[in-house]
């Protein structure tokens, strides 16, 4: 599984398939529910694509943000 992470977003994204996997359909959890906003997607079939979660910081453990790619923006031309 690879994870993604944005430290200026403080988002991070779990890939269940490959990256670059077509998203069909996506599912908004209930901000209320998850006690945040977490994005569920899915491909054409109905499998599990990823996961987006925002305030990832609040949301996952250290050691997962730690292991994640980073894809912080550092400046308008992503440098």
């Amino acid at each position: 599984m690879k994870i993604t992470y944005d430290s200026t977003a403080n988002a991070a994204y779990l890939y269940l398939q490959a990256p670059g996997t077509p998203v069909a359909k996506m599912y908004a959890c209930d901000p209320v529910d998850a006690e945040g906003m977490i994005n569920i997607d899915f491909d054409a079939s109905g499998r599990l694509v990823g996961i987006e979660v925002l305030d990832a910081r609040g949301k996952l453990a250290p050691e997962v943000l730690a292991g994640a790619e980073d894809i912080t923006r550092r400046g308008p031309e992503g440098t």
